[in-house]
């Protein structure tokens, strides 16, 4: 059975936030903790409250947490807030502030 959990509408742009889905993709979640809590991304501190909220979802189903694995990490594009920044002579130039949709699950190997 999978164990899932997801934080939608994550103030982080979606190509910062997958190198870190890539580094915890496939690690038994003890490893992946630990390796979020020592990781100088931004995006891990994202990934580490996703995947608590994922254990704390396997606890409620009763899984035995020490065969847990991360079967899937990924990061989805959520929409982007469009702002503008005033610039020289009148001008203005756009700046995108993008969001992510982070995914975890746990399945017991």
């Amino acid at each position: 059975m999978a164990y899932q959990a997801t934080h939608r509408f994550a103030r982080i742009a979606p190509r910062k936030a997958r190198l870190v889905a890539d580094l915890i993709r496939g690690r038994r979640i003890d490893d992946a903790i630990t390796e979020l809590e020592f990781s100088k991304k931004r995006a891990a501190w994202y990934f580490k409250a996703v995947l608590k909220s994922a254990i704390a979802n396997a606890e409620e189903g009763e899984a035995d947490l020490h065969r847990l694995v991360i079967s899937e990490s990924r990061v989805d594009e959520g929409p982007t807030i469009k702002r503008w920044q005033p610039k020289d002579r009148g001008r203005a130039h756009p700046i995108n502030k993008r969001t992510s949709h982070l995914y975890i699950s746990l399945e017991a190997r």
